[in-house]
């Protein structure tokens, strides 16, 4: 019996564990995220470095300003916002790393609702 409750108690805590994330592999270099548009596969290109960010998507490229929260968050503000909703900040949050890229949740600065995306890195 005692060797039932050990056993049950070391799953209810290995179940609590959660992977380390390894935000700081993902601070810098160039990356590419892909999404549907009009049920199209497409591919977003960009490169960070610790301060800012270059973004090249369909032949168009804007580049933004990274503020970096704490190690797994931050912010990013279009630097030539061509109309209001570009000019809204957005908030980024990196949930979980492997080794080749990461999966984020995302939203405007304010706004409650929340997107998910992946993102691969092709190279530092």
């Amino acid at each position: 019996m005692k060797k039932l409750v050990f056993l049950s108690l070391s799953l209810v805590f290995l179940g609590c564990f959660e992977p380390e994330k390894k935000c700081q592999d993902f601070r810098t270099g160039t990356f590419e995220f892909q999404t549907y548009l009009n049920g199209e596969m497409v591919t977003s290109r960009f490169t960070r470095t610790d301060s800012l960010e270059i973004d090249t998507f369909q032949g168009k490229t804007d580049t933004s300003s990274v503020r970096w929260i704490n190690d797994c968050e931050f912010v990013l503000k279009n630097l030539h916002p061509k109309n209001m909703q570009e000019r809204q900040a957005i908030h980024m949050r990196i949930i979980k790393t492997d080794k080749d890229g990461y999966t984020f949740e995302y939203g405007k600065v304010g706004d409650p609702r929340k997107e998910r995306g992946s993102v691969y890195k092709v190279k530092d």
